[in-house]
């Protein structure tokens, strides 16, 4: 959880960024653009912050610290997946999977499974009920 918080004033002068995506207090997200922009300025040997400033953002504002935990996030995104990587897909996954309805087939294929699976766990049950009173008469 980032340690500095964004005041009312320092969300409105970096929601007016055209790189800005959206901003909390909490945190800022970047437009792809602006990633893809970092990541070709950064390959031709230009730091960080210098990257941020000339693209409008006040380091002050957003914190040294959250500029160079960006930047460190997007190269090693770019180094494993290339441009796909930058792209921000939380929009893509909402969360719980959507519930497709079941063909038949599909439907009586699970049911055999359980089916299956209930008979196992009902044998097991048998044969320890059978060494427990196999042990019992022993004693």
């Amino acid at each position: 959880m980032p340690k500095k918080l964004f005041t009312e004033k320092e969300i409105e002068i970096l929601s007016n960024n055209p790189y800005v995506k959206s901003i909390s207090s909490k945190g800022v997200t970047y437009t792809d653009e602006f990633k893809r922009i970092f990541i070709a300025e950064n390959e031709n040997g230009k730091l960080p912050r210098q990257i941020f400033e000339e693209n409008g953002f006040n380091i002050e504002v957003i914190g040294i610290v959250r500029v160079q935990r960006a930047a460190s996030r997007w190269r090693t995104a770019y180094k494993k997946s290339g441009v796909l990587g930058l792209r921000d897909t939380r929009s893509d996954n909402s969360g719980r999977p959507t519930q497709k309805e079941l063909s038949l087939e599909e439907k009586n294929a699970r049911l055999e499974a359980q089916n299956q699976l209930l008979r196992a766990e009902n044998e097991l049950l048998k044969k320890l009920d059978m060494m427990e009173r196999g042990m019992k008469k022993n004693e």
